[in-house]
């Protein structure tokens, strides 16, 4: 029997949230009760994601934001408390991907990279953590990569800043994890998205990657957002500081 979500109750942050894997949770964290406040650089995608929630029929909010630092962490708490009420979910899934050979990397692309995948992530977090230890119930997830378990040509940066959002993952979760607060990651493998279909669907560029992937095919937002909303869940209570690998066994070998 298939196990059921129930996150009615409960109130969810997601950043990235306005196009695929960062969209595809807020549907799924709505699907199962949860009120959901997005963030997103984009309003008119943010616009459009509130139509879509509608027929969960939970609250919804949303601010822009451009999340690199404790500054901005504290606006978008702060937004979100107010729309929705003190969140006790928080999907870190925002992130950027500028990709080089190494010796190509810029300092620029370094410094966002770092900028959004890691600090923004870790201020937000704190930002809203300090609510849920205080309250003894919470549930963060952060969406990291196999890049951050595995080495990939021109991932340098990439790679830098999802490795670190792992080890952020599981210092949090053994400092708040007797709080009632479970901090947890997943590492997905391409994701289809359609930017990363427009790349990847290239036999070129996608093929080798599909070779190293025993189920031989790439993952869809969907397969993400599942797994997202069960560490959502009480079902989930024991797992903490988990950095679970969505990648049809890429990091298995």
């Amino acid at each position: 029997m298939p196990v059921a979500i129930d996150l009615s109750g409960h109130r969810a942050v997601v950043t990235g949230a306005g196009k695929g894997i960062g969209r595809a949770i807020c549907l799924e964290l709505a699907r199962a009760g949860a009120d959901v406040f997005a963030v997103s650089r984009t309003e008119s995608d943010l616009e459009t994601l509130g139509d879509e929630l509608q027929p969960a029929g939970v609250r919804y909010g949303y601010c822009v934001a451009d999340l690199r630092g404790s500054e901005t962490a504290e606006y978008v708490a702060g937004r979100a408390a107010a729309a929705l009420g003190p969140p006790d979910v928080l999907v870190n899934n925002a992130g950027v991907a500028d990709n080089a050979p190494a010796a190509e990397v810029t300092e620029e692309q370094w410094d966002t990279t770092l900028d959004i995948n890691v600090k923004g992530a870790f201020f937000l977090s704190q930002a809203l953590g300090r609510d849920m230890v205080a309250t003894g119930w919470g549930r963060i997830v952060n969406v990291s990569s196999q890049a951050g378990l595995v080495a990939l040509e021109g991932h340098a940066a990439y790679g830098a800043s999802k490795g670190a959002m792992n080890m952020a993952t599981r210092v949090l979760a053994i400092e708040w994890g007797s709080h009632g607060v479970t901090v947890n990651a997943v590492a997905p493998t391409v994701i289809l998205t359609p930017m990363a279909e427009a790349f990847w669907g290239d036999p070129e560029r996608g093929g080798p990657m599909l070779d190293k992937i025993p189920v031989g095919r790439f993952g869809l937002p969907q397969e993400v957002a599942s797994v997202v909303a069960f560490l959502a869940s009480d079902h989930a209570a024991l797992i903490n500081g988990a950095i679970i690998p969505i990648d049809g066994g890429y990091t298995a070998s």
